[in-house]
């Protein structure tokens, strides 16, 4: 389960068996997120974090999208 990024408490990864579409999973210490974002950004569930976490993750993720998705098919190929 490759970590992407832990930043302002929340850790950004996906599972090495996991599938399409491109999605990230955010941890944090009150729960977990799942967002795709190969095309919009959209947040996928919420299983606990709360609203300001999820408005953070979304923001990083807008930030780093493109180097999320180089890291995810680097892994899982084109």
């Amino acid at each position: 389960m490759p970590t992407l990024l832990i930043l302002f408490g929340l850790r950004f990864y996906f599972y090495t068996r996991d599938h399409e579409p491109i999605h990230i999973h955010v941890k944090s210490s009150d729960g977990e997120a799942k967002f795709e974002i190969e095309e919009e950004l959209r947040l996928v569930y919420n299983n606990g974090l709360k609203p300001k976490d999820v408005k953070l993750a979304e923001s990083i993720l807008e930030e780093n999208k493109e180097n999320f998705i180089k890291e995810w098919k680097r892994v899982f190929g084109e």
